[in-house]
């Protein structure tokens, strides 16, 4: 199996660990977790129960995963053939969690169809949200639940999204940038803007419209 296991490791009943995984020093995994292979686990890292992380997924050091968070799983890709039958893209990237990053219960975040879904460092993120495939969560981010967020959109530094927000493939989403609840992005958003509404808009123009 080819196991590394750090200093003061727990490992709780039921917990699966596959081939070339490293753990890092004071890891604690509770029961049914799933780490497959070749993945990493920084030191200082809380795995709660049922969490899977899928091949490749590599995670910093003072990582918090809840119940039930799924990570790697494979992005949502599939081409037509000539008869309308949906055949599937293999996802052979991974995905990379930084440092201080929390996960929220039954969260999701889909590995890369190529290349690194990536959270960066210091990034909160509540129960029931889903990152897609190829998408960049900045630094110090804040997700509330049941955000949703569509395959290779950017996120830049300290952008707070409130529940039940969702954003459109493809976007770039500036630094220190708010949006409320419930809103849909469907285009970029520049540095330091406050959105809400669907189409996402200006807050105040927004508000006066909704009076």
């Amino acid at each position: 199996m080819n196991v590394k296991l750090g200093n003061r490791v727990v490992l709780s009943p039921f917990v699966s660990i596959g081939d070339n995984v490293r753990i890092g020093d004071d890891v604690v995994v509770y029961s049914g977790s799933v780490i497959g292979d070749n993945c990493e686990l920084g030191k200082s890292t809380l795995i709660h129960a049922n969490v899977t992380l899928y091949r490749n997924t590599i995670i910093g050091s003072s990582v918090t995963l809840h119940a039930g968070a799924v990570i790697g799983s494979d992005g949502f890709g599939y081409t037509a053939d000539d008869k309308g039958r949906h055949i599937k893209i293999n996802q052979i990237g991974n995905v990379v969690i930084e440092d201080n990053v929390e996960i929220g219960a039954n969260s999701c975040v889909d590995r890369a169809a190529t290349g690194t879904t990536l959270i960066k460092k210091g990034t909160k993120i509540d129960n029931l949200v889903q990152i897609a495939h190829n998408c960049t969560i900045g630094e110090n981010c804040i997700l509330v639940a049941q955000v949703g967020i569509a395959g290779s959109s950017i996120l830049g530094n300290n952008v707070r999204i409130g529940g039940q927000a969702g954003i459109s493939g493809h976007l770039t989403i500036g630094n220190n940038v708010e949006i409320a609840g419930g809103s849909g992005v469907i285009k970029d958003i520049s540095d330091n803007s406050k959105v809400m509404g669907y189409p996402a808009k200006n807050i105040r123009d927004f508000l006066k419209e909704n009076k």
